[in-house]
């Protein structure tokens, strides 16, 4: 069973860092774009980066310049190191991830459980 889990949410104060972590686990042949979403309370969940296989990163305009996405491929892992954090981005934070299980014929989208970050003072 694939299963991705995330991990590094909590509370910090504005202006604060945190680093999220995802690993995949499971029967995996290969990965293709990993992504972080987000969703707070009452909002819809958002696109808030993407990585490509080849470490290609996309961002939205509104963590451009304050929010890295990176991906270690031997370890099935991707990363988000957020900086300059602002009371806006407290959300419960998903990782995303196409996967292609070892005996699959296509790559399906996985879902983390999500972490939550809350950025307060």
């Amino acid at each position: 069973q694939v299963q991705l889990v995330e991990s590094g949410g909590g509370l910090v104060q504005p202006g604060g860092s945190l680093r999220l972590s995802c690993a995949a686990s499971g029967s995996i042949r290969s990965i293709n774009n990993m992504g972080w979403y987000r969703q707070a309370p009452g909002k819809q969940r958002e696109l808030v980066a993407v990585i490509t296989s080849g470490g290609i990163p996309n961002y939205t305009d509104f963590v451009k310049g304050r929010f890295t996405i990176s991906r270690d491929n031997a370890k099935n892992t991707v990363y988000l190191q957020m900086n300059s954090l602002k009371p806006e981005d407290t959300a419960r934070y998903y990782c995303n991830a196409g996967i292609l299980e070892r005996y699959g014929i296509r790559y399906i989208d996985r879902w983390g459980q999500g972490t939550q970050v809350t950025v307060s003072s």
